[in-house]
């Protein structure tokens, strides 16, 4: 087992190599790509992702543990296949379109400065955590845990409330037209 402890990776391009190690503790990730990587069965552990490419990845049984992204591209990845023990995340700056967190467990996780475009967490258990001026654009909540959620600053969501748990959520009076939507009332 490969095991990589305390080490910058800067500029490099895993899209064309294979991410040899298995896991990663403690590591930091500058402006390298990752795209359309496989790193099923890989773990990262209080590790950093700065300016890096992470679109389309394997993700299969993948740990995720304190783990941090700034301004990174993260479209696409399904992070419903990541191993649950441990899963923690923080995401800031970062575009998150079309990734799905279904049924994934994401108490307390901080969104802050990201897009989140036609993302799905049907079903996930978010409570806690925080969308600061993040886009939520055609995002899906569908049986989401949202309870004690942050939603003041966030923008483009729609929410149904008969359709997720919301007690004690936060919006914004005028983010209150996205707990609206399903009615198409006009709000002037």
């Amino acid at each position: 087992m490969e095991l990589f402890d305390d080490e910058i990776f800067e500029n490099i391009d895993f899209s064309k190599q294979v991410v040899s190690g298995l896991e990663y503790d403690n590591c930091t990730f500058k402006k390298c790509n990752f795209s359309n990587c496989n790193l099923s069965g890989k773990s990262f552990l209080d590790c950093r992702f700065e300016e890096c490419n992470l679109s389309m990845l394997n993700l299969s049984n993948v740990c995720l543990r304190n783990v941090i992204f700034e301004e990174c591209k993260l479209i696409g990845n399904d992070f419903s296949k990541c191993n649950d023990m441990f899963f923690s995340a923080r995401f800031t700056r970062c575009q998150l379109d079309y990734t799905f967190f279904y049924k994934k467990k994401l108490k307390k996780t901080n969104f802050v400065d990201c897009s989140i475009k036609e993302a799905n967490f049907s079903e996930a258990d978010i409570a806690g955590s925080v969308f600061q001026n993040c886009d939520l654009s055609r995002t899906i909540f569908f049986h989401t845990n949202l309870n004690h959620v942050d939603f003041r600053t966030a923008a483009n969501f729609s929410i149904d409330p008969e359709s997720n748990q919301i007690k004690k959520a936060k919006f914004s009076r005028s983010g209150i037209i996205g707990l609206l939507d399903k009615y198409e009332i006009e709000i002037e």
